[in-house]
């Protein structure tokens, strides 16, 4: 039995603005990479690669609550595909201001999720 969405928006329409939108809420020196799951429609992952000496990637899992809201879980980080302690200040610091960018990317397309 499949899950029904509780997104009226065509899944590939969504990951093309998310993939637009979120490029411009995070640093312009970062980029970021959004993936439909294959499973749930109503849920993305997040790929973000930071700039600058370090490359720590982050990894996010974001799902659509409702038409509105986002429940953004936090996966991984890693340099160079070896994994990182997420628990120093830095990584933590980087965890929340991307938490709280892809809660505002979201905001941002409420006008194509909630119609």
């Amino acid at each position: 039995m499949s899950k029904v969405s509780v997104l009226s928006v065509d899944p590939q329409k969504l990951v093309e603005a998310w993939n637009e939108q979120l490029q411009l809420v995070i640093s312009p020196s970062d980029k970021a990479s959004v993936n439909p799951d294959e499973k749930d429609p109503d849920v993305l992952h997040i790929h973000i690669t930071t700039a600058g000496r370090t490359q720590y990637t982050f990894d996010f899992k974001c799902t659509y609550v409702d038409q509105r809201e986002v429940h953004v879980e936090f996966i991984d980080v890693d340099i160079d595909g070896i994994a990182v302690n997420e628990g120093t200040e830095v990584i933590q610091t980087l965890i929340e201001d991307y938490i709280r960018h892809i809660h505002e990317c979201a905001q941002r397309l409420k006008g194509l999720t909630n119609p």
